[in-house]
């Protein structure tokens, strides 16, 4: 009783009550576009609901050795995408096990905050934030991904993956000089990179963008934002989803859809739910600032809804290119949408359990297998 009586008084019911209502949105605007999609979403929904009670009642706090070869075996799926990977739509970014397809570049995401979440704990930054050594290290198991997914090309995770990692670093605290020269080396290094580094359909995209004649699924995507007016059209009169002229209107331009059906008004509320939920989880970094499994967890996961909503807005309405980013708990789509769950089942595990529930106490452990003797 004292057990789950603790659980109910420290879960966080509010990021639940946010998230709420954008799933059964995206139900909703399914039901419009697929039922078939709509069957295989509300499959995902209800497996999610046994993966989020599954991890949150992990004893993440303790399972050292287990997130390490978490992440290590992410590491080799990402390399043996290289090698045995399948393509789909121009890209090699699967790997396909015995009749289920995975991505890894989704799981990596979680392990990526997981093993960096208990690294921090162990290694906190001084007052005035990390120096060069920790934070090369620290950098490394954030560059090693970033690297393996660009080179699939996957340059929308890859982007997420870098922008996550370093956004979360910003939040725990890195020397301001470190983060001057690291803003000054992005400068000098972004046109090697435009030119050497990334591929010419990505370089294409650019292009478009700056010179403005862009793709004809942005100009359909633009049609359908502008159409919706301020308060939206009613089903019969959206034309552009429910008619096919906006592709892939059900994920990665769903909020063109959204917009159509809602309008501007719609649209502003969705941003706001969205930011809403970005300040809350920010918030639970002040909640302990000893507790660095809270803060990079909340940090994290707080960018990630922040880099998706944003990169997918703004390739919507021709403010960013087209990279496949999905709009969070919005877009159709299994593996996203378990990654999200996945990590605010994490983040529900260590703000409940932060006071030392019989399996899941916050103590220092005398092995560490995430890295050497080092700080």
């Amino acid at each position: 009783m004292l057990f789950g009586s603790r659980i109910s008084t420290h879960f966080d019911y509010i990021l639940i009550l946010l998230i709420l209502p954008i799933i059964l949105l995206s139900s909703y605007l399914l039901s419009e576009t697929s039922q078939a999609l709509l069957l295989k979403q509300m499959g995902y929904c209800f497996l999610s609901i046994f993966i989020f009670l599954f991890v949150f009642f992990m004893p993440i706090r303790y399972t050292h050795k287990g997130i390490v070869a978490f992440y290590w075996i992410c590491i080799l799926l990402l390399l043996a995408v290289k090698f045995i990977g399948t393509t789909k739509l121009g890209a090699q970014r699967w790997i396909n096990i015995g009749g289920f397809s995975l991505q890894p570049s989704e799981p990596i995401k979680i392990a990526i905050v997981i093993f960096l979440a208990h690294y921090i704990n162990r290694n906190p930054p001084p007052i005035d934030g990390y120096g060069w050594i920790e934070f090369c290290k620290i950098s490394f198991f954030i560059l090693l991904p970033f690297g393996l997914i660009l080179i699939e090309p996957d340059l929308g995770s890859a982007i997420i993956v870098l922008f996550m990692g370093y956004g979360m670093l910003f939040v725990i605290g890195v020397h301001k000089k470190i983060w001057i020269s690291c803003i000054v080396f992005m400068l000098l290094f972004s046109p090697i990179a435009f030119k050497f580094i990334l591929k010419p359909y990505q370089i294409d995209r650019i292009m478009k963008l700056v010179s403005g004649n862009t793709s004809s699924q942005v100009q359909q995507s633009l049609i359908a934002v502008g159409s919706g007016g301020i308060a939206g059209r009613s089903k019969t009169e959206s034309t552009q989803a429910i008619l096919k002229f906006l592709p892939i209107a059900t994920s990665d331009f769903i909020f063109a859809h959204f917009a159509e059906r809602f309008g501007f008004v719609g649209s502003c509320l969705l941003i706001g739910l969205y930011g809403l939920i970005v300040v809350h989880l920010l918030s639970f970094c002040f909640l302990d600032t000893k507790d660095y499994f809270i803060k990079v967890i909340a940090s994290s996961l707080a960018m990630l809804f922040f880099i998706y909503t944003a990169v997918n807005i703004a390739m919507t309405i021709e403010l960013a290119p087209v990279v496949g980013i999905p709009l969070p708990l919005l877009s159709y789509g299994g593996s996203s949408f378990v990654t999200f769950i996945i990590l605010i089942a994490m983040f529900e595990n260590v703000i409940t359990f932060r006071f030392g529930f019989n399996f899941n106490q916050n103590k220092p452990s005398k092995k560490l297998n995430i890295l050497s003797n080092s700080s």
